[in-house]
């Protein structure tokens, strides 16, 4: 689901797609939405210029003349003050319909527009707490979890929600079977019990739940009104529900705000709804404006025609620091750019264990985060990142790889290749949280020719990379993770599936790590699970595929004329519900 979008990353002026900063979508890591089970290959965005087809309607004209200058300056102001204008790339989303909600940006709009069950706090990505469902708990046959839902939830239409409502949301995800459908895969049956109780059976208990009910994908839907324009959640609705055209300019959910239009690659447009639950929010309407280029954001937010600013580079957020009308808020990610080192066949030194750990101690950490990134950034042990269950920074410096020569040198010395070895180093024509990976391909090759290690550095397309990196055929990469949902697994059961595959390690189904991730996602005491990762990240330290660079903090710049918006890293960028304007 859907932590930090790598959307967040800028874009320069005059650059292009693949550009050096751009998002990068193509990441053969690929997190955020996965092709399997747990974390993995994004989709690849569509890619399409604007015709009729695409201009979706909805209310389009609503916000037409908003800021045109086409009213009295008085109500121009007046409108503008009631209006949250938000600059943010968002040419990745194919949809808005929450059942295919699978790109990077579109869990912004969708999380606004809709209510899980549960949710995650800002900042807090282990307790789950209680958002449509008031209470949870798990029935003596011991695979159904019950779910007591919220009374006089209202959506737009008027309509009270109802278990129906939450029941016929999670069937259309599992029956269209698209990417979403993926993540719940382990859901046997949905059961409406009554109107305010909800069953969820599983086939497999032992397997995360309630972290990825918590993305927005997962919702409750006016039930009524979606099947009034095509939509079902039928066994078939894969091949018979029509309602994603209509979805994708309209919102059926009972979020603060309702989906009136969107036009791609130019705006999304929302307002009020006036029957939230939690009470009116703070805006009339949202605009949520495509600007791809960081200098027309950094433009747009000085001069005030956007009040959020998301996709600036670190060196433009700089120019903001004193400026008394703007703030810049930080988050911590739960992103991480690594680097990859494949057992090659085509290079017996990265076969051997030692000669790939001695790499790890050759790497300056500190000087990667202190001079790429300006200090923005945590680094986690292994693939759990800081801030979900038991990853930790000072389980970083306890356990993780640091920067120790004299310990490279000696395990260079133990793989038999005293005086080094050579390997090629794969990156795309990319960056993240605004480090492009020359730069970091760069710093790597040096540190690594402190103790001898020679790396030769491959530039290419990211699409080239990323097929290439599937198929297990390059000797090493530097690439990206963002996965779903704040749910461990997403993270750990990749490193041993699909993104081992592509390391040529060989991981038995009866391995010792298997057993070790199954245990530790089936545990549901969060301390004995902390025990069960921490041993996770060990055996991924001493297998040394994987080395964890950067974890970044991303930075938004928000003028102060909003108040009560809340970065999150839980999938969906930012809390929408509290925000209001200032004063």
């Amino acid at each position: 689901m859907h932590i930090w979008p790598p959307a967040l990353l800028p874009r320069r002026a005059g650059a292009i797609p693949l550009g050096i900063v751009w998002v990068p979508y193509f990441h053969p890591a690929g997190g955020r939405r996965p092709g399997g089970q747990a974390g993995g290959i994004m989709a690849e965005r569509e890619r399409v210029g604007i015709g009729r087809r695409h201009l979706i309607g909805g209310q389009a004209a609503l916000f037409g003349t908003l800021l045109a200058g086409a009213r009295p300056a008085a109500a121009q102001n007046a409108a503008r003050r009631g209006t949250l204008v938000i600059g943010l790339d968002i040419s990745d989303p194919t949809s808005l319909d929450p059942a295919r909600v699978y790109q990077y940006t579109n869990p912004l709009p969708t999380h606004a527009a809709y209510d899980s069950l549960v949710t995650f706090a800002p900042g807090d990505y282990i307790t789950i707490r209680p958002q449509l469902a008031t209470e949870w708990a798990w029935q003596p046959d011991g695979k159904t979890l019950r779910f007591k839902l919220r009374q006089g939830v209202r959506f737009p239409s008027g309509r009270t929600m109802t278990a129906e409502d939450v029941q016929f949301g999670l069937r259309r995800v599992l029956n269209i079977k698209d990417q979403p459908a993926q993540y719940v895969g382990h859901i046997a049956r949905v059961t409406a019990v009554d109107a305010a109780t909800l069953d969820i059976e599983l086939s497999d208990p032992s397997q995360p739940l309630l972290t990825i009910l918590a993305a927005p994908e997962f919702v409750a839907m006016d039930r009524a009104l979606v099947v009034e324009h095509g939509g079902t959640d039928a066994p078939d609705a894969k091949d018979t529900d029509k309602a994603t055209d209509w979805l994708n300019a309209n919102s059926a959910g009972t979020g603060p705000y309702r989906l009136v239009g969107w036009q791609r690659n130019q705006q999304i447009q929302m307002v009020r709804n006036p029957n939230y639950w939690k009470g009116t929010p703070g805006y009339d309407r949202v605009l949520i404006r495509h600007m791809g280029e960081s200098a027309a954001q950094l433009l747009a937010i000085q001069r005030g025609d956007i009040d959020v600013a998301f996709n600036l580079l670190p060196e433009q957020l700089d120019t903001l620091k004193d400026n008394p009308a703007i703030e810049v808020k930080g988050a911590t990610s739960l992103d991480f750019i690594y680097m990859a080192v494949v057992a090659s066949p085509d290079n017996p030194a990265l076969q051997t264990k030692a000669a790939r750990q001695a790499i790890g101690h050759a790497i300056d950490y500190d000087g990667i985060i202190k001079n790429l990134i300006g200090g923005a950034a945590v680094r986690p042990t292994s693939f759990l990142p800081v801030g979900v269950n038991g990853s930790t920074e000072a389980l970083t410096r306890e356990i993780g790889f640091r920067e120790d020569l004299p310990r490279a040198r000696a395990l260079l010395a133990e793989a038999g290749l005293p005086q080094g070895f050579s390997f090629q180093l794969a990156y795309g024509n990319a960056a993240i949280a605004g480090v492009p990976y020359q730069s970091l391909a760069q710093k790597i090759q040096a540190d690594l020719a402190r103790v001898g290690i020679r790396v030769e550095l491959a530039p290419m397309d990211q699409v080239n990379m990323r097929t290439l990196f599937l198929g297990g055929k390059l000797q090493a990469t530097l690439t990206f993770w963002n996965p779903p949902a704040p749910e461990n697994l997403l993270w750990a059961a990749a490193t041993v599936d699909r993104v081992a595959k592509r390391v040529h390690w060989d991981v038995p189904p009866d391995a010792p790590i298997r057993k070790l991730i199954a245990a530790a996602a089936a545990e549901r005491d969060l301390a004995k699970a902390a025990t069960l990762w921490r041993q996770y990240q060990e055996m991924m330290v001493d297998q040394a595929n994987h080395f964890v660079l950067i974890q970044p903090v991303y930075r938004v710049a928000v003028r102060r004329s909003v108040a009560g918006l809340d970065l999150t890293a839980a999938g969906w960028m930012v809390e929408l519900d509290g925000a209001k304007p200032a004063g």
